[in-house]
């Protein structure tokens, strides 16, 4: 089977609409290797879409390549992400009700000798609400889809030790998503492992995207990587001396292959003043599709500032600092509209006018604040210094153990749990099955 998850479909990555196209091209390339490879099956393990209001191009282009995973009798099982999470109906609801994909959840599924068992994403603060509690099967093996942040794997805060042994099912593998990571790693005889992410979700992810081809054998797991062609990323570093400054960036950027590449130009060192603006736009001259700027250097009015502060994905902080806030899911609905480019600028008003007038009416709890992120750490007692944050360092580590596999190392963590604000579960969305 085809493991994958992540894809991110309708990301409009640095505003560009070509970056949004890659994404679902991207999906549309893990269909095709799923028929080129007469697969099983195509287990998705969350954040098909990257926001929960997909425009109609991705559901479009989504529907058309599961109906050719339909037409060649390989079925589409999947489980609901952060990212596309509703209060309501999911996305995903859709589709099964097409006859296109089966959401899974408590409920064994059964693909040949396997049972496939689903675990949607639910925020931390209603975790202790679930009870890994499942139908039986008399399938030869077992699997859980499950997304979310688990141990044993860098930034973790859900326990995959806890959810195995609390269930009832005895598990041969656990299929994740949400980081986009791939890695591998076996917990008392039970295979965990993350597919990563199919496109570039951030200028964090260096290494090759692609999925995880899963095959069961007689008294073992086999996990290989495999790697997908999508568009080319161009990482410029510049160590720029005291008196250099804008013409060595150039210099530097010509020695790189440009044309139709995501070029993130990342400046250290000493060096003269140099605007992002006038480095951006010589790199699309020179061919990039599109130019980000990621300035380390200290600067001397506001050093600090200088270090927190990357040009080259200003999105997540704002999604970072949301996260942040501890605020209600009315309230991050709100943000969402009034952030979303979706919404015209001049009906932004009256859609947030709208939505309250109906929370309020329909939803009154949607108006209760959620714990902040630090209020959940004094709560469960991290120490000052440990990072959950959405760009990990790049030396990372990487879990020791694998089985006998292809996969790829990787040497940068992103997951986009902290990129995108959770909205509160319901028995019908995050809790699924086990409310």
């Amino acid at each position: 089977m085809i493991h994958t998850g992540d894809t991110h479909i309708g990301y409009q990555q640095y505003h560009s609409p070509e970056r949004r196209q890659d994404f679902l091209d991207a999906f549309e390339r893990v269909v095709a290797d799923a028929l080129d490879g007469d697969v099983d099956a195509v287990v998705h393990a969350g954040d098909l879409y990257h926001d929960r209001r997909p425009e109609l191009p991705d559901l479009l282009g989504t529907l058309a390549a599961l109906r050719r995973l339909d037409d060649a009798g390989i079925p589409f099982l999947a489980i609901v992400g952060n990212h596309e999470s509703t209060r309501g109906g999911q996305w995903l609801d859709l589709f099964e009700r097409l006859g296109l994909a089966t959401r899974l959840g408590r409920d064994p599924h059964v693909v040949g000798d396997v049972a496939f068992y689903g675990l949607d994403h639910v925020p931390r603060s209603r975790r202790d609400e679930l009870d890994y509690q499942f139908e039986p099967h008399d399938a030869e093996r077992a699997v859980l889809v499950a997304h979310g942040l688990f141990t044993p794997f860098a930034h973790a805060d859900w326990e995959t030790e806890t959810v195995l042994a609390e269930s009832n099912v005895d598990f041969d593998a656990v299929l994740l998503g949400d980081n986009h990571v791939p890695d591998t790693a076996e917990l008392d005889g039970t295979w965990v492992t993350y597919c990563g992410s199919t496109e570039r979700a951030s200028a964090t992810e260096r290494d090759p995207r692609g999925y995880n081809l899963v095959q069961f054998a007689p008294g073992e797991v086999d996990i290989r990587r495999r790697t997908l062609e999508t568009r080319p990323f161009a990482f410029v570093e510049v160590d720029l001396a005291g008196d250099e400054g804008i013409e060595r960036v150039r210099q530097r950027v010509r020695e790189f292959d440009l044309e139709d590449a995501v070029v993130i130009v990342e400046l250290r060192g000493e060096g003269e003043t140099v605007t992002p603006a006038a480095v951006e736009s010589f790199a699309v001259e020179e061919g990039a599709l599109v130019a980000r700027v990621n300035d380390k250097r200290d600067i001397a009015d506001d050093a600090e500032l200088a270090a927190d502060v990357s040009f080259a994905d200003p999105d997540d902080a704002v999604r970072e600092r949301v996260r942040e806030m501890g605020l209600s899911s009315a309230a991050l609905d709100v943000d969402e509209t009034v952030r979303a480019s979706k919404v015209a600028d001049s009906n932004v008003r009256d859609e947030v006018r709208e939505r309250v007038e109906s929370l309020l009416s329909d939803d009154p709890g949607a108006f209760v604040a959620a714990e902040s992120e630090d209020d959940i750490e004094s709560d469960d007692g991290v120490e000052a210094g440990e990072s959950e944050d959405a760009e990990a360092p790049e030396d990372a580590a990487e879990a020791d153990t694998e089985p006998t596999t292809e996969t790829t190392a990787e040497t940068t963590t992103e997951s986009d749990s902290e990129a995108a604000a959770e909205p509160a579960a319901s028995r019908d969305s995050s809790l699924g099955d086990f409310a």
